[in-house]
């Protein structure tokens, strides 16, 4: 099972997916031969290693025979494609056969990368640390990150209990989560995210605390129920996901009655913080009023 990641060099996104059984990442070919290159877009960068690979399978090279393809977003049109992939030794022999200024900085990259997976393989919390990091790099609140860390942590919890019940990764994944989504707060995913203004951006990610919560409790729910019925067929899990998701949209009818505001909102991540952002900027003027008198 391939985990998918997108990484950055320089700013610049490349393509990963680490291989639980192999214990090793593997990189989209076409993303670093575009980097080195400094190709406008994807299209030259294909054209590049398609000429690249006719070379090296001329010279007799084993290197092209031995590359893999995996399934990859495309960052066209967000849909899975087989991608040629390789490996870091493949990929370090790839470089040497592209002349390029990028070449050592990005052959370092590609050992810091190596190096915090086998890191996180060993303690697990620098995976949590690294996402904490990143999370306040973006700009959001400490209590936001505290409760995204818990929404991930109860994802993996499902995922688990729907992998034990035979459900497959993916496709299933996402009928199932929709499921939920609905049940809870009345949308599908992507109607959720057309309200908010979202393509390709991580739902989760441009929720309130209140939303993330109500999320996690729909998600968690489902885990519990479950775990209880213990549904076999596709079917009974669909039914689960639904009870999960209606025990949180309960919760966020209550709520919405004792406060008279809706739980769900259409601003997005950036909109969130501008908010927060707002709110602390007036409460400092108020206290500076207050010191002033």
């Amino acid at each position: 099972m391939a985990n998918d990641k997108v990484q950055l060099f320089e700013d610049q996104p490349i393509r990963t997916a680490w291989v639980e059984k192999e214990e090793e990442w593997y990189f989209s070919i076409v993303d670093v031969v575009g980097i080195l290159t400094e190709q406008p877009d994807i299209d030259g960068a294909r054209n590049y290693w398609k000429v690249l690979k006719n070379r090296l399978k001329e010279e007799g090279s084993q290197l092209v025979t031995n590359c893999n393809q995996l399934k990859m977003k495309s960052p066209k049109d967000g849909k899975q494609y087989n991608t040629d992939v390789a490996n870091t030794e493949q990929l370090l022999r790839i470089i040497q056969s592209i002349p390029s200024k990028k070449a050592e900085p990005f052959k370092m990259w590609l050992a810091q990368v190596g190096r915090e997976r086998i890191e996180e393989v060993i303690d697990p919390e620098l995976t949590i640390e690294r996402a904490l990091e990143t999370y306040a790099k973006k700009g959001y609140s400490r209590e936001w990150i505290n409760q995204r860390l818990q929404a991930i942590q109860v994802r993996k919890e499902l995922t688990d209990e729907w992998n034990k019940r035979g459900i497959k990764k993916g496709s299933e994944y996402a009928i199932l989560t929709d499921e939920i989504t609905k049940a809870w707060s009345g949308m599908t995913t992507r109607q959720y995210k057309n309200l908010k203004g979202l393509k390709k951006e991580n739902l989760r990610d441009n929720m309130s605390t209140l939303e993330l919560v109500l999320n996690m409790l729909a998600e968690a729910t489902t885990t519990e129920i479950s775990k209880q019925k213990q549904p076999e067929s596709f079917e009974e899990n669909r039914m689960v996901a639904i009870e999960g998701g209606e025990a949180a949209g309960e919760a966020r009818l209550a709520v919405e009655k004792r406060t008279g505001k809706p739980v769900i909102t259409n601003k997005n991540a950036a909109q969130l913080q501008d908010l927060v952002t707002g709110l602390i900027e007036t409460i400092n003027d108020k206290s500076d009023d207050q010191e002033g008198e």
